[in-house]
């Protein structure tokens, strides 16, 4: 597996980004999808990777700066032809790696609550991520989890 800073250029990546957002929508009301479109990812404060085995796209995600001390984990994405295959595992941990590489004290995240969203709760829960309050510009919301992790 291979995972590389993307520019968000290519149809592949634009494709998996678009089956994203269309799943968010579809688990949650709208005023609780937090998934960024192309033009929010490409803002400077966002780093973006895809993992690749070869020329097929295994999945995606990024880290946003949110200070100098604290990050949020977006855009965590599996293309569907490689789930179960350890891809948002690895794709965490390196995100993690460069995170801490970077000396971000923590990083948080926002997930869903539907049934959808239990494999990456437990997921994050693995790697020592814990429940949090809201952070950000977020708030209370019955389909979020937020969850946080010191580095």
């Amino acid at each position: 597996m291979d995972i590389r800073i993307d520019d968000l250029q290519g149809s592949a990546i634009q494709a998996l980004l678009q089956e994203h957002l269309d799943d968010m929508h579809s688990s949650s009301p709208p005023e609780s999808v937090h998934a960024l479109d192309l033009a929010a990812l490409r803002h400077q404060s966002i780093t973006f990777w895809t993992a690749w085995d070869g020329d097929e796209l295994m999945g995606c995600g990024a880290l946003k700066q949110l200070s100098p001390e604290h990050a949020e984990l977006k855009s965590m994405r599996t293309a569907r032809t490689h789930l179960r295959k350890g891809v948002a595992r690895a794709m965490l941990r390196h995100i993690l790696a460069a995170a801490q590489a970077r000396g971000f004290q923590r990083i948080s995240l926002e997930t869903g609550t539907p049934a959808p969203f239990v494999a990456a709760q437990k997921l994050y829960a693995s790697e020592g991520f814990v429940e949090c309050g809201p952070f950000a510009s977020y708030v209370l919301d019955p389909y979020s989890v937020f969850m946080t992790k010191e580095l």
